[in-house]
């Protein structure tokens, strides 16, 4: 470059900087080699119309490299230079293509001559489909106008190019047409989306030309019809997206062998696919995706209609009626594809009638939402939190559930689905509007992402990095952003994201509550059959009372009610989503009655989301902690608090019981302040539990502190009234049994205990006895009295001689019986003996009264050995409940509680006197020892820790969800989805798949460790 050239390009740098271009000296040199010349500064030029298109290009520095590219290729550059000078609607067009899209700036470069495509009226116009799918198939010389008997074939001698190039080349010139008509604002997001459609159908039936050809006679064997799915089906198509697809078949008429004919529609479908994805000098046009059709990838790629049919009779399950709503017959035999919609399209407005119908919907959805992945969420165009699949979810869903009775709601797009259900009342006619806006916005935006590239993807670019702002500037100039286009953009994006999760929350509730509550409204209304029929789909077994319910907590004047018609559009999705949608919303209304006057409480709802959506989840979660917290609702101010909600040591329960004892004088009245003191603890617990901050271990470990402390009040409030002022002339101690001395309560367990008694040195043991018997029956009545808060039952049952036996033993007594009558399974209870209450002195002496019991020093004899394996198998055989499945039997079934702790303990017996480590009482430390001793395998040890806390998990969901103990997991199905969503589980079905498989392996190891 001489120097007077390169003074010329440093101006022409200065100059472009001004106008707005941000590589100014990289655009001066290619102005100069292009040979357009520079506006001055104070006139018009011979190029500004040209540099002004550039400007206004989504980005200015592609469109010009583009230009300069396509004009290096163009055997016509002078006539494409002078087109692009004087046509104001090609130049507009090309170099909005140019600066959008690098993919489409890569195809003109491959065929220069396509840029007349955007020149005259004809650019303009919006083509019909069957215009297309002319077009394509002349593309690969193939007859459009032949026999309908006689399917289109590719004639490559009617072509000079291969038929596969000679297809996509004519498929992204119909895409560059309708790119300018889309950049120009002369095509919306509707109609786009619509000619991709019909383009992509018009290439599928080019595809299956092109593969008649190639398999020759056998293609006449067979009728083959190519059902569009998805966005496809729906004529809502991206420009790059998989093309969802179903493949029905049917022999030809005359077709001597059907299995023969039917090989042959998969070898033509399968051909197809291949022209459509295969590699090549032109890219591939999309991937064809089959996966949507009956039994997945497993299944055989093509079915007859009868195959079809019977599939989604009887194996189909809801989301594949989901995705039946935008089946559309798209290639291949066009009356083979009505006859496949004619009989499947009455099915899928059956869908909501199925038991389950919602929570298989929303199952599925939470699937996809746990597929994003992690950090990506944000940034999810189609998948992230406001994003476009949350719209097309709401309006399905609301499509299939009133779509039953009302055809004018079966429209496969989303845009017109929105429209009819806006019409029908179905949605208010404010939120379609802003919602479909949203849409609109939304799907614009991906448009633009999958333009730049042609590339599939969904992902907005993260504005973190240089090259990320560069791609969110170009997006925002696209839009009409000129202003910080890449934040004007991004916050745009975020508004319309935050509109559609709020619609998407409010959509299926507004209108319930306006049906309900009767609230004035000029727009069409749902009416009570609707509003009953959206109840029940969305998961709500008694519709009529959930109405009831809502226009109690809704109608009327009042502040209460006012804050309540706010608060119930997003609570009742949340009731909706939790496991027991009618008991959530009984609860909230039980709740709200008892609290709905107090100020604090529907500030607290209003105000702190998060405190609502847990509440709604706690009492959509069964009957115990919505129980509890009816006795005290005021509780409802911990639930936004993880702290608050942890389980507290069990030292500052102590000290808050001993306060409470302090406060009453009567045992009575005393007694109500500790069972109120428990409940309020329970339901922490509770809570914690269902919202997943703790594990079953720590449920254990914080119910047997609750029930310690509890007992430790007990008794002293017994001890002091049966007292009543004078001198104990005994010691008394409270000896822990079973699962309360092993610390791994339920919340349906007993209290089992022993009660040692020792008396005073010169006492009088008559009336030591006497008094210590009096104590116990009088802990055991305050702690049963008719009270609203649950009482706590004391089982003495496992004391010497059972319940034969006296009620409170003396020390001596104890040792005295131990040393003559003990038997083999007494040893074996005492190992989870721990004290928990009263004289520490004395339980110190009755626990090392009972250490050669449950620990021998030379571990048991076969004798023992044997009776406790005998007293195994006699339980197995006796005490499982008449009619009970084993299988499902969670404390006495094969792989449940009863299989592990018995493991642990039998290790305990014959090891723990050489173990130190063995010599506790809880089931899973004395694995873990047995393990570090070299006594059990590692593997095994899991098989059973695993099979035991899920057991453990589950009796305690059952009473979370019934509010009383049950050992067996349901076999109702409604119940036990309820227990199964309580779980984390997505059905009642993969609850007992898993609870089978994990205790299948615990029976194992139990069957080779226990009985040898």
């Amino acid at each position: 470059m001489t120097a007077s050239e390169h003074g010329r390009v440093t101006t022409a740098a200065g100059r472009l900087a001004r106008l707005g271009f941000v590589a100014a000296d990289q655009a001066a040199e290619l102005f100069a080699e292009i040979g357009l010349r520079l506006p001055d500064d104070d006139g018009p030029g011979p190029d500004r119309a040209v540099v002004e298109a550039l400007r206004e290009a989504a980005d200015p520095e592609a469109a010009l490299t583009g230009l300069a590219r396509l004009l290096e290729r163009a055997p016509d550059r002078e006539e494409l230079l002078a087109a692009v000078r004087a046509d104001a609607e090609l130049r507009g067009r090309l170099l909005a293509v140019l600066g959008a899209s690098t993919g489409l700036t890569d195809h003109l470069c491959r065929h220069p001559g396509d840029w007349r495509r955007l020149r005259g009226p004809e650019a303009e116009r919006a083509p019909e489909a069957a215009e297309v799918r002319a077009e394509l198939l002349r593309a690969v010389g193939a007859d459009d106008s032949a026999d309908p008997a006689e399917p289109p074939a590719a004639r490559p001698d009617r072509i000079e190019a291969d038929p596969v190039m000679a297809l996509r080349a004519a498929y992204r010139r119909r895409v560059l047409g309708l790119a300018a008509r889309d950049l120009t604002g002369l095509a919306d997001v509707k109609r786009v989306a619509a000619e991709l459609a019909d383009l992509a159908a018009a290439a599928l039936e080019a595809a299956l030309a092109v593969a008649r050809a190639e398999l020759g006679d056998p293609a006449r064997w067979c009728r083959l019809a190519v059902i569009g799915m998805g966005k496809c089906g729906a004529r809502e198509l991206n420009y790059v997206s998989d093309v969802d697809v179903v493949f029905v078949a049917e022999p030809a008429e005359g077709a001597d062998d059907e299995q023969a004919a039917l090989r042959a529609a998969e070898r033509l479908a399968a051909a197809a696919m291949r022209v459509c994805m295969q590699a090549g000098e032109e890219a591939a046009l999309w991937q064809v995706d089959a996966a949507l059709r009956p039994e997945g990838r497993n299944g055989p790629l093509v079915r007859t209609l009868a195959s079809h049919t019977a599939y989604y009779r009887r194996w189909a399950q809801t989301w594949e009626f989901q995705a039946l709503l935008k089946a559309r017959p798209v290639a291949g035999d066009a009356e083979l594809g009505a006859a496949y919609l004619a009989a499947l399209a009455p099915m899928v407005w059956r869908a909501a009638e199925r038991e389950n119908f919602v929570a298989d919907v929303q199952a599925m959805r939470r699937r996809v939402e746990a597929s994003i992945p992690a950090g990506a969420a944000d940034r999810q165009l189609k998948l992230g939190p406001g994003g476009l699949r949350d719209v097309e979810f709401a309006v399905q869903l609301l499509q299939l559930v009133h779509g039953r009775t009302d055809e004018s709601l079966r429209a496969p797009g989303t845009l017109d689905a929105l429209d009819a259900l806006s019409a029908g009342g179905y949605v208010g006619r404010d939120d379609a509007a802003d919602l479909s806006a949203a849409y609109r916005f939304l799907r614009r935006v991906e448009h633009l992402l999958q333009l730049h590239r042609m590339r599939r993807t969904h992902m907005v670019p993260d504005g973190g990095t240089p090259d990320g702002r560069r791609e969110l500037r170009r997006i925002g100039r696209a839009l009409g952003h000129r202003t910080h286009p890449e934040d004007s953009f991004t916050a745009e994006w975020r508004r319309h994201a935050r509109e559609v999760r709020r619609l998407h929350e409010k959509l299926f509730y507004r209108p319930l509550l306006q049906a309900a509550a009767r609230v004035p409204s000029d727009q069409a209304g749902l009416s009570p059959e609707a509003a009953e029929a959206r109840l029940s789909a969305l998961g709500f077994g008694d519709p009529a009372g959930a109405l009831r319910h809502i226009q109690a907590l809704t109608t009327g004047v009042s502040r209460r009610a006012a804050i309540q018609r706010t608060l119930l559009p997003v609570m009742l999705g949340w009731f909706a989503a939790a496991p027991d949608a009618d008991g959530g919303l009984l609860g909230f209304r039980q709740v709200s009655d008892a609290l709905g006057s107090t100020p604090w409480y529907l500030r607290l709802l209003r105000d702190e989301a998060g405190v609502a959506e847990r509440m709604a989840w706690l009492l959509g979660s069964g009957r115990y902690a919505t129980d509890l917290l009816l006795r005290a609702p005021d509780a409802v101010a911990i639930l936004g608090d993880d702290a608050a909600l942890a389980p507290r040591p069990q030292q500052a329960l102590a000290v808050e019981a001993d306060a409470v004892l302090r406060r009453h004088a009567t045992a009575e009245f005393a007694v109500t302040g500790l069972r109120a003191l428990r409940r309020r603890e329970l339901f922490r617990v509770a809570a914690a539990d269902i919202f997943g901050l703790i594990d079953v271990d720590q449920v254990g470990e914080a119910l047997s502190a609750i029930t310690a402390v509890t007992l430790d009040g007990a008794l002293r409030l017994a001890t002091r009234a049966v007292l009543d002022g004078r001198p104990s002339p005994t010691r008394f101690t409270i000896v822990a049994m079973g699962r309360f001395g092993g610390r791994e309560l339920g919340y349906a367990s007993d209290a089992d205990v022993m009660f040692v008694h020792d008396p005073l040195p010169g006492a009088d043991e008559g009336e030591a006895a006497r008094t210590a018997h009096a104590i116990a029956v009088e802990l055991r009545r305050l702690l049963a009295l008719p009270a609203p808060d649950p009482a706590l039952h004391v089982d003495a049952d496992l004391r010497p001689e059972g319940r034969q036996g006296p009620l409170v033993r003396t020390l001596a007594s104890y040792r005295a019986y131990y040393r003559r009558w003990s038997s083999p399974w007494e040893s074996q209870a005492l190992l989870r003996a721990a004290v928990a209450a009263g004289d520490a002195g004395l339980g110190a002496r009755f626990t090392e009264l009972i250490e050669p019991l449950r620990h021998p020093e030379h571990g048991i004899d076969d004798a023992a050995l044997r009776e406790i394996r005998r007293l195994k198998a006699r339980m197995e055989s006796e005490r499982l409940p008449r009619g009970a499945d084993p299988g499902l039997h969670t404390k006495l079934g094969r792989g449940g509680l009863s299989d592990v702790e018995w493991v642990a303990q039998l290790l305990q017996l014959q090891h723990a006197h050489r173990v130190p480590a063995l010599r506790g009482t809880r089931t899973l430390e004395a694995l873990a020892a047995a393990v570090n001793a070299g006594l059990l395998d590692g593997g095994d040890a899991r098989r059973l820790a695993a099979a035991w806390r899920l057991a453990g998990r589950i009796r305690g969901a059952i009473t979370l969800v019934r509010g009383k103990g049950g050992d067996s997991i349901p076999t109702d199905i409604r119940e036990g989805t309820v227990l199964a969503r309580v779980l984390g589980y997505d059905s009642h079905g993969a609850l007992i798949e898993d609870y089978r498989r994990t205790a299948r392996r615990a029976r194992a190891v139990m069957e080779r460790v226990f009985y040898g």
